[in-house]
C-alpha cells in the first residue's frame, strides 16, 4: 500500500488555477510535512521562469523534453530557506497540456532525487533510517483533468515508482502545534593553515558540523519540563482547565547543551597550524511547527532541533553568496541577515525570508512573490530586532576584533548579537568575515 498524502484545499485551488499560457508543461514544489503514517501538503509553489524566459516578449513554445533540472533544484534550494522547523520539500508537481512519455517520467525522477541530493548537501543534520525517505512526483493533465500521484524511495537509486493516495482536506494545518526557542550560539572555528585549498566556507561548514553534535545531544526542555521522546506532546494539555485553545498550540522549548564529558569518555587535544579563526557568537531564535494528529515529543524536538541548525547554516550560506555576487569589498562591517516571517492565510504555519539591514521591506515582498508565488503584505512582515553589525581592523601583529557596536549585553531581549573574531597571523590572506547573526522571533522561557 503506498503513501497517502493529506493535502489542503487551498493548494487544489492554485494547482487548477496555473494556467499554461502556451507552454507544454509547468512544474513546481509541493511542501509540508512527513509523519508515520502520513504525508501533509499544505503549499505548492510554481518553479519561477528564467530571467532571460522574461525578458524575451514571446519566449519559445517550451517541449517536454527541456525540463531544467538544474533550475528547479536550485529554486528548491532557495524555497527550503523559506521554511521553518518541521516543514520540507516533499516533491514536485507538474502539469501538463499531454500524457506524459516515458522519457519525460524519467526525467522527473532524475529531478526528485536531483533535489533531495541537493538538500542532503547542505545540511548538518542526518536523516534516521526510521524517516520517510518517499518523495512524491504529482502529475496534473490539464485537458482531462486526469491527477496521478506516485513516489519515489530517494534512499534508493534504483526505486521504481509507488501509487500513492492524493486527498482533499479542508483547514490541514490551522491547528498545528508551534514551539519557540532562542538558543545561545558560541562556536570557535579554526582556519587551517595547512589546508590552502579550504575555503573559509568549507571552514565555516566543518566548524558547525562539530557545533551541530552539541545540539542533537542537548536537552530540550518544553514548557520547563523534561519529556519521554515516544510521549504526547499534547500530554497533559488536553486535561488542563481554562482556555486549553490558547496554551495547546504554542510550547516554548529550552536547550541544555553539554559543557563537560562525562567521565567515561576521554578527551583528545588536537594541534593544528591556523591562519585565523572565526568566532560565531550570540543569540539563535527559531522556531518550528508540527501538526496536530497525536505528534510525539521526539518529532517536535527533531523540528526545533533542525531549524536551529538550518537557520544558522542558512544565513552564513547567504552571506558567503551576497559577497561573491555583489563583489563586496574589504570592509569593516559585515552582517548576517535577520530572519523575516510572514504568516500563511488559512495556516498556524508562518514562512520565513532573510533580509540584509540594506534591503527595503518591498525587496523581501517580491523575493516572496517570486520564490513562492503569492502575493503578500507588507505590514505581516515580522522583524522581531534591529540590525547588529560587527567591526573588522586589519592588522598584521594584532588581534582583528569583531565585535557587536552596541553595548556588551542589549538592552532589549529582542536584540541578537553575533561577533566573528578573525584572528590572522603574519603571511595570512585577509579572509571574508562572518558578523551579526540576526534573528527575527522573539521567544519566551517558561520555568516551573
Amino acid at each position: 500500500m503506498g503513501r497517502t498524502y493529506i493535502v489542503e484545499e487551498t493548494v487544489g485551488q492554485y494547482l487548477s488555477n496555473i494556467n499554461l499560457e502556451g507552454k507544454s508543461f509547468v512544474s513546481g514544489l509541493l511542501i509540508g510535512q512527513c509523519s508515520s503514517q502520513k504525508d501533509y501538503v499544505i503549499l505548492a509553489t510554481r518553479t519561477p521562469p528564467k530571467e532571460e524566459q522574461n525578458e524575451n516578449l514571446k519566449p519559445p513554445k517550451a517541449k517536454l523534453d527541456t525540463l531544467d533540472e538544474e533550475w528547479a533544484t536550485e529554486h528548491a534550494s532557495q524555497v527550503s530557506r523559506m521554511l521553518p522547523g518541521g516543514l520540507v520539500v516533499l516533491g514536485i508537481f507538474i502539469i501538463t497540456t499531454l500524457e506524459l512519455a516515458d522519457d519525460f517520467q524519467n526525467a522527473l525522477r532524475r529531478l526528485i532525487f536531483s533535489v533531495e541530493k541537493s538538500m542532503n548537501r547542505k545540511r548538518l543534520w542526518s536523516v534516521s533510517e526510521e524517516e520517510v525517505s518517499e518523495r512524491v512526483i504529482l502529475h496534473i493533465c490539464s485537458s482531462t483533468k486526469k491527477l496521478s500521484c506516485r513516489t519515489y524511495d530517494v534512499r534508493d537509486p534504483k526505486s521504481s515508482s509507488r501509487p500513492a493516495d492524493w486527498k482533499y482536506q479542508n483547514r490541514v494545518s490551522t491547528s498545528w502545534l508551534s514551539l519557540e526557542c532562542t538558543i545561545h550560539v558560541n562556536i570557535h572555528i579554526p582556519l587551517s593553515a595547512t589546508s590552502v585549498s579550504y575555503t573559509l566556507e568549507k571552514n565555516t561548514k566543518s566548524g558547525l558540523t562539530r557545533w551541530a553534535k552539541q545540539i542533537d545531544s542537548g536537552v530540550y526542555l518544553i514548557n520547563g519540563q523534561v519529556k519521554g521522546e515516544d510521549c504526547d506532546l499534547l500530554e497533559g494539555q488536553k486535561k488542563s482547565r481554562g482556555n486549553t485553545q490558547a496554551t495547546a498550540h504554542s510550547f516554548d522549548v529550552r536547550v541544555l547543551t553539554q559543557l563537560l564529558l562525562n567521565s567515561d569518555h576521554r578527551s583528545t587535544a588536537t594541534v593544528q597550524i591556523c591562519s585565523g579563526s572565526v568566532n560565531l557568537r550570540g543569540n539563535v531564535k527559531c522556531r518550528a511547527y508540527i501538526h496536530s494528529n497525536r505528534p510525539k515529543v521526539k518529532d517536535a524536538v527533531q523540528a526545533v532541533k533542525r531549524d536551529i541548525l538550518n537557520t544558522v547554516a542558512d544565513r552564513c550560506e547567504i552571506l558567503f553568496e551576497d559577497l561573491l555576487l555583489n563583489e563586496i569589498p574589504e570592509k569593516k562591517h559585515y552582517e548576517l541577515p535577520q530572519r523575516v516571517f510572514v504568516p500563511l492565510p488559512g495556516s498556524a504555519v508562518m514562512l520565513c525570508d532573510y533580509k540584509f539591514g540594506d534591503e527595503s521591506a518591498e525587496e523581501i515582498r517580491d523575493h516572496f512573490s517570486e520564490m513562492l508565488d503569492r502575493e503578500i503584505q507588507i505590514e505581516d512582515l515580522e522583524i522581531a530586532e534591529e540590525v547588529n553589525t560587527a567591526c573588522m581592523t586589519s592588522s598584521l601583529k594584532s588581534e582583528v576584533s569583531l565585535t557587536d557596536t552596541g553595548d556588551e549585553q542589549p538592552e532589549q531581549p529582542n536584540t541578537t548579537t553575533i561577533g566573528m573574531k578573525i584572528q590572522q597571523n603574519i603571511g595570512a590572506i585577509a579572509a571574508l568575515t562572518l558578523a551579526v547573526l540576526a534573528a527575527g522571533i522573539s521567544f519566551h522561557y517558561f520555568s516551573d
